[in-house]
């Protein structure tokens, strides 16, 4: 495919940014004691390395009142000087841009260190996600908030970078300011729309007298809250033409959503289930009354997009943040013409924001490197090449396969089905699902450039592997349907997930999915149903539907559910059933929950380990090593990091 715009410069006040793609402002849980560090650095040196035309860092705070915890940067004092001096110098080595990223959250807090801290916001006006009561800005607070902001920039200035981001985006601060509902002020800074507009000017004015007249200004903003009471896209559309106004602004970063309720925070990383470059129209609206530079950021996971993004005019910059975390080679790879070697973005949203909201630093279900640079790095070749036996094509060995090859063994994969994938092929047929299969096409094509040999509808035992002879054996066998000690009765129409993911079942008009894993089975199979006529009750063993699912599928998928009109009963552990009724435990207090009327119950009771080959293999000598469910039975995620930390071993 021929990029005739991806791969353009672009200028922005005299500052040239060699291509139209950009990272965009996202946290990863690498700073420590709110401080930029050397992880940090190596995580976006990997992607400047990668041939990116810009990265925006994650937000920080640029007053030490904003509500955040340590592991956001606190740009409010001189200590971030230095680490972000090396991200700079770790950027600029290979030719990217670097903006930094301001952003104070207002009413939209949460704890910090077990306390609940004072938020701050415009007016004293309740969100409806974190259910904080902010304090009302005091009029001279207003003031120092808006010096706190170009004092922050200032030391992102002197740490050398290019140029500075402030967030109207996402229901924070600044669009806190804008909105008539959460700004009810009567002072200087509210009561019309003017005067609610008036943080902003301050704010871009102000930063940039503290940082001169060559570094680039930028605001992100929301083209719509997608709220109850938020921004609609008319008042964003009536602030941009305001903001075309400030000489001083370079550019707007065009996003959706709020943070501020349930719904419209899924906005901020959207799902796989959203429509790929949905937000583009969005930016070609605001780009009409907004003269300088439009950047545009969700779900544009492939170069293919942006290219057709930049083609219909809708922005000048691509935000790619998601397709970088999982291939931070991904601009190089596409500008070389490699497009079938780019491991593309799934959006399951599990490792990167997952791993946010657990806490936890960044990385990528496909590629467990990232956000790991400096403890994993590239892998290294092998002292001395062995013959490598990988019993089973799921994510797990899959990846096992590819990486031991990679490292120079001679390596062979056996799976016993005539398709790789493993429970994959399962996920991929649930509704909005069916871009999770891409992983089984980025692994199948690492695997076939790294030489390894696959050989399907082949069951390993002791007597392939006795006639092979490898030198080692990867055990990743997966795992079956647990078998649930239930008190099924013989004449309940009884099925597996998994018949029914396979159409291998007749589930009748009235079904109750008894959900154990509380993941995306039971929701899956829910909204399945339910959309080819089904009444459908989803019992859960927790304390929601999709209990351990990335907060922003959960909610995306509890908002179609409640559509479909499907039942949620929480709390509800599996006893048994009697003909057509299902009976469960309140597992809060034991009480019975009685399902009457059912045509079929749906078991989603977990999973088991499929260990023959391990007991056969155990004491013959032959060197076994395990990975993913056939040890525990867990997600894509731990079995391709195990798949890959023991190819690194071998």
């Amino acid at each position: 495919m021929s990029f005739k715009h991806l791969f353009t410069p672009h200028n922005i006040r005299g500052m040239e940014i060699r291509n139209r793609i950009f990272s965009s402002g996202h946290q990863t849980i690498l700073a420590r004691d709110w401080l930029p560090t050397d992880e940090m650095a190596a995580y976006h040196e990997a992607r400047a390395a990668g041939g990116v035309g810009l990265i925006v860092t994650e937000a920080a705070r640029p007053h030490s009142d904003a509500v955040t915890t340590p592991s956001y940067i606190d740009a409010s004092t001189d200590r971030c000087i230095p680490g972000y001096r090396k991200i700079a110098e770790a950027v600029h080595k290979h030719g990217a841009r670097i903006f930094g990223q301001v952003a104070h959250g207002g009413r939209i807090a949460h704890g910090s260190g077990g306390l609940l801290t004072v938020p701050y916001a415009p007016s004293t006006v309740p969100d409806h996600r974190f259910h904080t009561m902010p304090r009302k800005m005091s009029t001279d607070y207003v003031w120092e908030v808006i010096q706190a902001h170009a004092d922050a920039a200032e030391r992102m200035a002197k740490a050398g970078f290019d140029g500075i981001e402030m967030t109207a985006s996402h229901g924070l601060l600044l669009a806190q300011f804008l909105s008539p509902d959460v700004n009810r002020r009567d002072d200087e800074f509210g009561g019309s729309e003017e005067k609610r507009f008036r943080f902003i000017t301050e704010v871009v004015t102000a930063v940039r007298k503290a940082i001169g007249p060559d570094r680039i200004i930028g605001i992100r903003i929301s083209a719509a809250e997608d709220e109850p009471t938020g921004l609609t896209s008319q008042m964003v559309l009536d602030a941009c033409r305001r903001m075309d106004g400030l000489a001083e602004l370079d550019y707007l970063n065009v996003t959706m959503g709020s943070m501020a309720g349930l719904g419209s925070s899924a906005h901020v990383v959207p799902p796989m289930s959203f429509e790929h470059a949905y937000i583009g129209p969005h930016a070609a609206a605001i780009k009409d009354v907004f003269t300088r530079s439009i950047f545009v950021a969700g779900r544009i996971n492939q170069p293919q997009l942006a290219e057709q993004v930049l083609a219909k005019g809708q922005a000048d910059l691509c935000g790619m943040t998601r397709a970088l975390i999982s291939d931070a080679e991904m601009p190089n790879k596409a500008k070389r013409g490699d497009l079938d070697d780019i491991r593309a973005c799934i959006g399951c949203n599990q490792a990167c924001i997952g791993h946010y909201h657990q806490g936890v630093p960044i990385s990528c279900i496909q590629d467990p490197i990232s956000g790991r640079e400096l403890t994993l790095g590239a892998h290294e070749k092998a002292d001395k090449p062995r013959s490598v036996l990988v019993a089973g094509g799921g994510p797990g060995g899959m990846k096992a396969a590819a990486v031991a090859a990679q490292r120079g063994h001679r390596v062979t994969l056996c799976e016993k089905s005539g398709q790789l994938g493993g429970q994959v092929l399962l996920a991929q047929t649930l509704p909005g699902r069916a871009e999770f299969g891409v992983l089984v096409d980025n692994l199948r094509y690492e695997m076939e450039l790294a030489g390894v040999e696959v050989c399907l509808n082949t069951n390993v035992d002791m007597t392939w592997v006795e006639q092979t002879s490898p030198d080692t054996v990867i055990i990743a066998t997966g795992a079956t349907p647990f078998q649930s000690d239930a008190r099924i009765d013989l004449d309940t129409h009884v099925v597996e997930a998994w018949q029914v993911l396979k159409g291998e079942a007749n589930p009748g008009n009235s079904v109750v999915i008894a959900d154990w894993r509380c993941d995306w089975i039971g929701v899956g199979l829910a909204e399945k149903l339910a959309q080819e006529g089904c009444s459908v009750r989803l019992a859960v063993d927790g304390t929601h539907a999709g209990q351990n699912l990335q907060i922003y599928l959960r909610d995306t998928w509890a908002g179609k559910l409640n559509a479909l009109d499907v039942e949620i009963i929480p709390y509800a552990r599996l006893f048994g059933t009697d003909q057509n009724t299902a009976y469960f435990h309140h597992t809060a207090n034991g009480d019975p929950i009685v399902c009457e009327d059912i045509d079929t119950l749906v078991l989603s009771q977990g999973h088991q380990s499929v260990t023959a080959l391990e007991d056969q293999l155990q004491g013959s000598g032959v060197e076994i090593h395990m990975v993913g469910d056939c040890l525990s039975p867990r997600t894509a995620e731990e079995a391709i990091y195990e798949g890959l930390m023991i190819a690194r071993e071998i």
